[in-house]
């Protein structure tokens, strides 16, 4: 844990604003962020900007070895751990913004769970707006998609944004409990049923 730590904290020193964050997220914050993947069948699970792999392990446990993991990253050095760390994921290095044809090329339609770790709030309002176009033109009509902000933040613009987005992208979402033990202290967005926005 301690050599993740240092790797994590290294690539934030190199790229701040694609990394987001300090240190990686808690257990308890992989819990709540994970929690709509469903207990039976087989769903295709998608996870962006999964860094070392704090939301892969929490999701690998919860499939245990059912339908498919995908993980979207593009900081070549925290994929290439993924992939060691978790020879069972599906590692991609690319951008998030073209995941509908990511799963295309993986013959995969559409996902059940979308799951982020991406630092929405360090991102640009075009660049909001083109991962959230790629995120509900990849959600299966019941989907549902999960991302945590820091508490801290909340109240940027950039992340005040977001959060109206969120509400007029989806027909149900649900700000969850502050989870206190991460650093710095998170909550999660849980959107379901993606509107149609043609």
């Amino acid at each position: 844990m301690a050599n993740e730590s240092a790797l994590f904290f290294g690539q934030f020193m190199r790229s701040p604003a694609s990394v987001g964050a300090i240190a990686p997220s808690s257990r308890r914050l992989a819990e709540a962020v994970c929690a709509p993947i469903p207990e039976q069948g087989d769903p295709v699970v998608v996870e962006l900007g999964p860094g070392t792999g704090s939301f892969t392990a929490e999701i690998q446990r919860r499939l245990g070895g059912r339908g498919r993991h995908l993980a979207v990253e593009i900081n070549p050095a925290l994929a290439a751990h993924l992939s060691d760390r978790h020879p069972g994921v599906e590692v991609v290095v690319d951008d998030a913004c073209g995941l509908p044809t990511l799963l295309a090329d993986r013959g995969l339609a559409r996902a059940d769970v979308i799951i982020s770790g991406l630092p929405w709030a360090a991102f640009s309002p075009k660049l909001q707006d083109s991962l959230l176009n790629g995120i509900l033109g990849s959600l299966k009509p019941e989907g549902a998609f999960t991302m945590f902000a820091y508490v801290h933040a909340m109240m940027l613009p950039p992340a005040l944004r977001i959060r109206r987005a969120l509400f007029a992208s989806f027909e149900e979402v649900v700000m969850g409990r502050t989870v206190w033990p991460n650093l710095p202290p998170a909550f999660v967005y849980h959107a379901r049923r993606p509107r149609d926005r043609r």
